[in-house]
């Protein structure tokens, strides 16, 4: 069967609503993650997700936990909708004559899909995980300061590190524009694709072959909690595999560093220093965080997609002017 046409302004804001609904529920995890994911072997700050969460909310309050959420509210629209709808028109030109795709096909039109959103998901993460990790490196200061003072030493005054304040994505992006030019908000766009063409062509494929284990009749589409339950298994399923990919990304795209945490130059040294230091086991950092954001965002997004809340709103423009 072929799938369905859906309009490109329909697929658009489908996107778009899909990934904000979905960003604003997970987001407190999602900054967990990046927090887990950057720590080093040096000063360990979060033992877990929830040891990172109460932590988070104890020195900088509620809202520390949406820190850099304004950032991905506002661009993972069009990097849902691009993501989205990208899959959709390579599964349509990939079709033959409105057979169904074959499996290579399908992970095709996910891989094309995955490598046509980083236009927007690099610079979106580039400035989302500088934010994120700021609270984890002032935190790991002042600890330093504490222990200072604590053992007496004559210099502890002066090691006590001055109150900053913390930057905002618009001066991150001003002094990356002013500094390295556009190629900065592109810093580890290489391990954004190793993470995301991957992660499209697993979860493509797999959550459109659930999804049609849920529909009685091939012309009907499935129920809503058909969606959304292949959503969130594929999600999760293409989000766990791809888990080393995001830790390098994270370690990559991060320009500040706590005490005594490595500097890494590319993907290779960033690999070889995270599997000789920390062991093979550090790159699933995170990975039942990164789980739990993408099993929702992506279950809500294939609901919101699915049952076509663009449409709806669209078709009653007409009548709306009538």
């Amino acid at each position: 069967m072929a799938d369905k046409q859906i309009s490109l302004p329909a697929k658009l804001i489908n996107g778009g609503i899909a990934g904000l609904i979905g960003v604003t529920c997970v987001f407190p995890i999602d900054l967990a993650k990046t927090r887990l994911q950057n720590q080093q072997n040096g000063q360990r700050m979060y033992s877990s997700l929830s040891d990172c969460l109460i932590k988070t909310i104890r020195s900088e309050g509620y809202f520390g936990m949406y820190r850099g959420a304004a950032v991905n509210l506002t661009l993972v629209t069009p990097e849902k909708a691009i993501k989205l709808a990208a899959n959709d028109f390579f599964r349509h030109h990939l079709s033959k004559d409105g057979k169904k795709l074959t499996l290579l096909r399908e992970m095709l039109a996910g891989c094309g899909a995955g490598t046509c959103q980083v236009i927007v998901t690099t610079p979106m993460e580039m400035l989302k995980i500088q934010l994120q990790d700021a609270g984890r490196i002032e935190a790991q200061k002042k600890l330093m300061a504490a222990q200072a003072q604590l053992s007496s030493l004559p210099a502890a005054a002066a090691a006590e590190p001055a109150v900053e304040r913390r930057p905002t994505a618009t001066q991150i992006t001003r002094e990356l524009l002013r500094s390295k030019g556009i190629a900065g908000l592109y810093k580890g766009l290489g391990a954004t694709l190793l993470r995301d063409v991957p992660f499209s062509i697993v979860y493509f494929p797999l959550f459109a072959n659930l999804n049609k284990l849920g529909q009685k009749d091939p012309n009907v589409k499935a129920p809503f909690y058909v969606s959304f339950l292949s959503g969130c298994v594929a999600g999760s399923t293409a989000a766990v595999a791809v888990n080393p990919c995001d830790v390098i990304k994270t370690r990559l795209q991060s320009l500040q560093r706590g005490v005594n945490e490595d500097t890494y130059s590319g993907i290779l040294d960033c690999t070889k220093k995270i599997w000789q230091r920390e062991g093979p086991t550090a790159f699933f950092k995170g990975a039942y965080c990164r789980a739990l954001v993408i099993a929702p965002l992506f279950g809500i997004a294939q609901v919101v997609y699915f049952v076509g809340i663009a449409e709806f709103l669209l078709d009653m423009l007409p009548k709306r002017r009538a």
